[in-house]
């Protein structure tokens, strides 16, 4: 005779089962979706870039050979054309990670919280015109950059207004860093920069900069991602509440301080997706490149991923363009962890703590605020502070 405690246990694993396969009948089709659009090319590309596959046939047939790591010894060492091209376009789009990331989520920054602004009129007219460059095609805004960067195109004929002679911007190759040594006399690089190299480019190239047409490139991705984060920053800042915002108006902390001690430090999880983002959305640069430049002048605007569509479709070398495309999917996860390490949360330290306790004994451990300076605790600003008149303001 079965026990009724043993009933019911019985009864909860037949439903916990049956829940169970209701799920994955509800999760299938996604996962058989996923598995055929998404696995399984994957898959296919990591066994071309370990193949010798010329491209002709199926990949899977017998005549196909496993190579190993040939493919990527030649693009990271093998010391000829391929591995000078690949690290032309790494020096490239390094640069261009590292000016268009920072620049952009700042930029996105300062338009939230501009046009996130109570007195400001017309803030839907702003955030429309400041969100319409993200829904543009990016191949009419590449043409429209290149009548605006052109050698006579509207920006140097602003530039020539102020008394500056512009470059001729799509055909430049040389790089910023280098054009602003040569200014102060700097022509060539001491020897330990030029006689060294990684990926068959020395040191001093790295150092180059980007090209003056790759900033081009640049200005224009900043003008047309800029928008997209503004959005991102704006949802977060509306979800703030102005409790402790208004804390730190009371303790007499001024706009920039309540900005960057009290708002920035609440938007860390906005910061991060904006910067994972901004990562992977640079790093895979392409059409672009594609419908402006497709790599020059001399290689300076040759990127990774336009090198592994070349190499695939334009020289049918797919093992080699295939193994362009994984090194490039790891250094975009290594880039994701490295800023997900440096944007972590971190433990108060004992010496930031004490200056939120009392200094004598008989606290208890509890965190005790610390006046403004020149007030007690509890002491209301003075009548005349206009945070003061802000606070109440808010309140009302």
């Amino acid at each position: 005779m079965t026990s009724a405690p043993a009933a019911r246990r019985t009864r909860r694993a037949r439903l916990r089962r049956g829940e169970s396969v209701s799920g994955w009948l509800f999760t299938a089709p996604v996962i058989v979706i996923l598995g055929l659009f998404l696995a399984v090319p994957v898959l296919m590309a990591l066994w071309v870039s370990l193949s010798d596959w010329t491209g002709r046939g199926s990949p899977l047939s017998s005549n196909v050979g496993f190579v190993g790591g040939a493919n990527y010894g030649e693009l990271l060492a093998g010391g000829g054309l391929a591995e000078r091209d690949f690290g032309i376009s790494l020096r490239n789009n390094a640069w261009y990670v590292l000016l268009v990331v920072p620049l952009q989520t700042a930029v996105s920054l300062l338009l939230a919280v501009l046009v996130n602004r109570q007195v400001l009129k017309g803030r839907g007219l702003f955030r429309t015109a400041f969100y319409f460059p993200s829904v543009t095609s990016s191949v009419a805004i590449t043409v429209l950059w290149l009548f605006l960067f052109s050698a006579s195109g509207a920006v140097n004929q602003l530039l020539a207004f102020v008394g500056i002679a512009g470059p001729n911007w799509f055909n430049d190759p040389s790089g910023v860093v280098h054009n602003l040594l040569k200014v102060i006399g700097v022509t060539e690089g001491p020897a330990f920069l030029t006689e060294s190299s990684f990926l068959s480019v020395s040191w001093w190239e790295w150092l180059g900069g980007p090209s003056v047409a790759m900033s081009a490139f640049v200005l224009m991705a900043i003008f047309t991602t800029s928008g997209t984060f503004m959005l991102l920053f704006i949802a977060a800042l509306q979800n703030l509440s102005g409790d402790v915002d208004e804390a730190a108006m009371m303790d007499g902390a001024s706009g920039w301080q309540r900005f960057w001690r009290v708002t920035l430090p609440q938007l860390r999880a906005t910061i991060f997706t904006v910067v994972t983002l901004g990562l992977i959305g640079t790093w895979q640069v392409f059409d672009q490149i594609y419908t402006g430049t497709q790599g020059g002048p001399g290689k300076t605007t040759l990127t990774p991923a336009y090198l592994s569509y070349t190499s695939a479709f334009e020289s049918q070398d797919w093992p080699r363009g295939a193994a362009i495309a994984f090194v490039l999917f790891a250094i975009i996860i290594v880039m994701t962890i490295l800023q997900r390490f440096l944007l972590r949360e971190r433990k108060v330290s004992k010496r930031r703590m004490r200056l939120y306790t009392s200094s004598g004994a008989g606290t208890g451990g509890r965190v005790v605020p610390v006046a403004a300076p020149g007030r007690s605790i509890g002491t209301p600003p003075p009548a005349d502070d206009p945070d003061a008149d802000s606070a109440k303001g808010n309140r009302s």
